[in-house]
């Protein structure tokens, strides 16, 4: 299977061409998205081949685009709405979850929403206010929705794909930090990776080190810095689908390692790491060395240009956290 060297934006822009050329019902929603090529280009070139028709130019109404894309999605079409920034979402949040999430509920099956809402999200990008939100534990406590946040150009793609195939809502997460951070070759070809399996992307024994999104490239500097400084060996693992997450991947690395350690960018107040120390309580405690430690954001708004490097977890912060619990 041939490929490319590419970065996360091109890889779902890649994505969005590949199954619009796939499937006719698979059409494009949002601001800016067909002439300017969307904010951050993730379109570009998409309504020269496509057409108007089905890359289309939204006014500046998150819940108008969701609800339109949730009335496409009931008679027939696959819509990928773009919203531009995270917290933009927040006046179509009513959309989400009292419509999106509960149609097939609602209507006893007689109707499904297969959308894929794409949403940049993340900070330490020096953005304004309302540009670097993380909040993905809305969405992820919201019953009916998959939620899911690649990591890499090779997962943006076949995650994506995967999505647009789904019969089920899927709120698709796309670490802004991570859209031009590097490149990895990605097939040319139409692939997909599962929903809802997570990936051991490093080996190790002697701890487990869970992350997502953007604080994967954290969490692998730590491992890294961690082997190196101390000798301890840590098996990272990104989560890549966050709602249903994959807890028998989780389940079995803890088991084995005795310890874990969840790093994300939310909100450490009942983000989602809260959820999965919780179960990792549950189900591993009997082979638990010490308890699940979590590094998270500070339960502040995120904060602007000269703060963000602080306010977010870093590859440093994450050390702390294996050391904590190596030397419980």
């Amino acid at each position: 299977m041939s490929g490319r060297e590419l970065t996360l934006i091109q890889a779902i822009n890649a994505g969005l061409r590949e199954a619009m050329r796939r499937d006719e019902r698979v059409m494009l929603l949002g601001e800016d998205i067909g002439k300017n090529g969307g904010v951050f280009r993730a379109t570009e070139g998409l309504l020269e081949e496509f057409g108007e028709d089905r890359v289309v130019d939204t006014p500046l109404a998150e819940s108008g685009i969701l609800g339109t894309s949730l009335g496409l999605a009931a008679n027939g079409m696959r819509p990928v709405p773009e919203i531009q920034f995270m917290a933009f979402i927040y006046p179509g949040f009513e959309q989400v979850v009292s419509h999106i999430a509960r149609i097939r509920m609602r209507s006893r099956g007689r109707y499904t929403a297969p959308l894929v809402v794409r949403v940049p999200y993340g900070g330490r990008n020096r953005a304004p206010e309302l540009h670097s939100d993380s909040t993905e534990t809305f969405f992820a406590h919201t019953p009916g929705l998959v939620v899911v946040s690649p990591s890499r150009p090779y997962d943006g793609k076949g995650l994506l794909l995967s999505a647009i195939e789904s019969e089920d809502p899927v709120i698709f997460l796309e670490p802004m930090r991570l859209y031009r951070a590097y490149r990895e070759e990605v097939p040319d070809d139409y692939y997909t990776v599962p929903l809802g399996r997570a990936e051991v992307v490093r080996a190790g024994h002697d701890v487990t080190l869970i992350s997502w999104g953007s604080t994967m490239r954290d969490a692998l500097k730590a491992a890294e810095q961690a082997e190196q400084e101390h000798g301890w060996s840590v098996e990272v693992i990104d989560l890549r689908t966050l709602s249903p997450w994959d807890e028998e991947t989780v389940f079995a690395s803890v088991i084995r390692t005795g310890r874990a350690v969840i790093a994300h960018e939310a909100f450490g107040h009942l983000g989602l790491g809260a959820e999965l120390a919780a179960r990792i309580g549950e189900e591993c405690i009997l082979d638990l060395e010490a308890p699940v430690a979590r590094v998270a954001s500070y339960d502040v708004p995120a904060p602007l240009f000269q703060l963000e490097d602080w306010y977010a977890p870093d590859a440093g912060r994450i050390v702390e956290g294996i050391h904590k619990v190596m030397t419980f």
